[in-house]
């Protein structure tokens, strides 16, 4: 028996929280449950998102960089 290989998972459409505020223009970091754990990225967004927003990833900027916007309340 042999394991999966799921090193090519993507994180898009991933829900995550954010862990360091996000703001404009820059990175903060989210935690987004992945490959049956927790993953951090660096993720940027259209607009600031607070600390503890639940969000989804929509796009990878980078393997460890992540595009999210905030899950709908």
């Amino acid at each position: 028996m042999y394991a999966a290989d799921d090193s090519r998972q993507t994180p898009v459409g991933a829900v995550g929280r954010v862990t360091v505020p996000i703001p404009t223009g820059g990175p903060g970091e989210v935690l987004v449950g992945l490959r049956g754990g927790s993953e951090v990225f660096a993720a940027w967004s259209a607009g600031p998102i607070a600390v503890n927003t639940r969000v989804v990833v929509i796009d990878t900027i980078s393997a460890r960089s992540v595009l999210v916007e905030p899950l709908p309340p």
